[in-house]
């Protein structure tokens, strides 16, 4: 699946854009196959970019082409379908539901799929060092926890894309290498796509990305 932005501008940003951003106001296209790194300063729509390829947010300029098709004439059962299927999302406020155990919230993602077994998603705990926290209450954890938490719910889906918001913030080098290790492995097996965001292009973790986009 390509994604492919013509001269999109966030309609709060039209104004104040860095005109030289090589995502705003461009064309550029993003290939399923290749690992992109969108760089910029605290402030710049970084999630608002992320929110306009996942369909969340329509107040832009521009058009979105997914599948080939404009993103503001899919259906909502198309969206959905893209979002069940195509993209998998680890959101910058992660969006866990706190009052849910961790593991609770695992399982509702997977009880959506047979993509993921429970068995797999222990050892995936177990691997990033949350196992010990699963049955606790999400609202408890700390963010670094959380973190990993919400990155073991978004591969629990089949996804060609997989859309990172800053998603190593809170974790230390040892713990975001261990991260990246497992994401690499599971979007290799499937041979799907990394596009995240981060504060600068030397922040590229653990992961290797074939292009690098100043977004502003």
């Amino acid at each position: 699946m390509q994604i492919t932005l013509e001269k999109i501008v966030p309609e709060p940003l039209a104004e104040v854009f860095n005109p030289q951003s090589e995502v705003w106001n461009t064309t550029i296209r993003f290939e399923k196959g290749k690992n992109y790194l969108i760089y910029s300063p605290s402030g710049k729509g970084k999630s608002t970019f992320l929110h306009i390829i996942y369909g969340l947010r329509k107040d832009f300029q521009g058009n979105l082409l997914v599948t080939g098709k404009n993103s503001q004439q899919l259906s909502a059962e198309e969206w959905a379908n893209i979002r069940q299927n195509h993209f998998s999302i680890v959101f910058q406020d992660l969006r866990l539901f706190l009052h849910l155990t961790a593991w609770e919230n695992l399982l509702i993602k997977a009880a959506l799929y047979a993509h993921t077994q429970e068995k797999e998603l222990q050892e995936q705990a177990e691997f990033l060092g949350v196992a010990h926290v699963l049955h606790k209450k999400a609202h408890t954890l700390s963010y670094g926890e959380r973190q990993r938490i919400a990155i073991i719910r978004a591969l629990i889906q089949p996804f060609e894309w997989l859309l990172l918001d800053e998603p190593f913030s809170h974790l230390d080098s040892a713990n975001t290498e261990k991260a990246c290790k497992l994401i690499a492995e599971k979007t290799q097996k499937q041979n799907a796509s990394i596009l995240m965001t981060s504060l600068g292009a030397e922040q590229s973790y653990f992961l290797n990305f074939d292009e690098k986009k100043l977004l502003g």
